[in-house]
């Protein structure tokens, strides 16, 4: 038995699109399950090859002008208005990024891989002998006592030196009378301080270098009776000393920066003092004491009032070393005004103007005396 053919189904194709641009999208040699234009590249990442020189749509692509597409975007004839014909997503900012430093550029232009070996990190390493990696542990700054300074480690991660570059005239000179300074100390041997050893001094490239042994650094507070022992051993230095700075009447020596931050206990009792660039003698019995107790004091007072502590607590301070209440307060007045003197002279004023801080406790003083 013949069975007739079944009866054709209605169409469910969707009419023909009224609109010419959806028209397009629907048809064409497309991806499976894509629409045309979703296959045209973007116009600012396809290739110059992928339209003709005559300036009509590539193969397979409808011409939206055949089309009836308006791309003008409302444009009158005049030319305003805004096209369409854009990429599908911004192009990322062209404008430029921020230089870094100048001290970064010049210390980063020195530890730049080179054909020709003559970086610092080079030059350290033919010091030492062996490969180096220096790494910038302190930044340079306005002030002179500023300056960079490299932690220099071996092949194995270890700790080898810590070197200051002097790369000013002050800084330079500064490096250089601490490489001096702390010669002599080495020659004196003190009992009580432990000073850094000086394992390379020169100038390269008209930087100055010291290179420092590391020292034993150790957590914990420094007890006040090794504090006192190491200010008078210090102090005593200046005797040893001669030539190593202006002598007086005193004849006495300072460390010139016994702060918290430069001194620690060390092993056999003995305390661990470095950054010496500021020594100098003929000073009054007890510079560095009033100075440990003048820079604790500036952490939490402002400068006068640290200042007028300073003096007000000067026979505090200073009696461990056998000096009377007034000459106590005679070198407090006295080491006020060498630090002001020394910032004058390094052009940096951290305490603002003396007339605010050092001034009136002056005219205290005067008043007293």
């Amino acid at each position: 038995m013949r069975y007739p053919p079944p009866a054709p189904r209605p169409s469910s194709a969707a009419p023909a699109a009224s609109d010419p641009l959806e028209s397009a999208r629907t048809s064409g040699p497309g991806l499976p399950g894509r629409p045309l234009l979703a296959t045209v590249p973007s116009p600012r990442t396809a290739p110059e090859s992928a339209a003709p020189a005559d300036g009509t749509s590539p193969p397979g692509v409808p011409d939206p002008a055949e089309a009836g597409v308006d791309l003008s975007g409302g444009a009158s004839a005049d030319g305003a208005g805004t096209a369409i014909g854009r990429a599908p997503h911004p192009m990322p900012p062209t404008g430029s990024r921020r230089r870094p430093a100048p001290w970064a550029r010049r210390l980063a232009a020195r530890r730049a891989p080179s054909p020709v070996p003559d970086t610092i990190e080079a030059h350290l390493a033919e010091v030492f002998g062996h490969p180096v990696r220096a790494v910038p542990l302190v930044r340079p700054d306005r002030r002179a006592g500023r300056k960079p300074v490299l932690a220099v480690r071996g092949p194995s991660g270890r700790p080898l030196a810590f070197v200051k570059v002097g790369d000013h005239d002050r800084a330079r000179a500064l490096v250089r009378h601490e490489a001096e300074t702390l010669r002599l100390v080495a020659a004196a041997r003190p009992q009580v301080v432990t000073a850094p050893d000086v394992l390379y001094h020169d100038e390269w490239h008209g930087l100055e270098l010291l290179a420092l042994a590391p020292l034993p650094v150790r957590r914990g507070r420094v007890p006040a009776a090794l504090l006192n022992r190491a200010v008078h051993e210090i102090a005593l230095l200046g005797r040893s000393m001669a030539g190593a700075g202006p002598q007086t009447t005193t004849g006495h020596a300072w460390h010139g920066d016994f702060s918290a931050w430069n001194i620690a206990p060390g092993p056999g009792g003995r305390l661990l003092v470095w950054d010496w660039e500021r020594f100098a003698t003929g000073v009054p019995l007890g510079f560095d004491a009033l100075h440990h107790a003048f820079q604790r004091a500036l952490r939490r007072m402002r400068p006068r009032a640290a200042a007028e502590s300073c003096v007000a607590r000067s026979f505090r301070t200073l009696a461990p070393f056998g000096l009377s209440a007034g000459e106590a307060r005679q070198a407090a007045v006295h080491y006020l005004i060498a630090i002001a003197d020394r910032y004058e002279q390094d052009g940096h004023h951290p305490l603002g103007p003396p007339a605010d801080w050092l001034t009136p406790v002056i005219d205290a003083q005067e008043a007293i005396w």
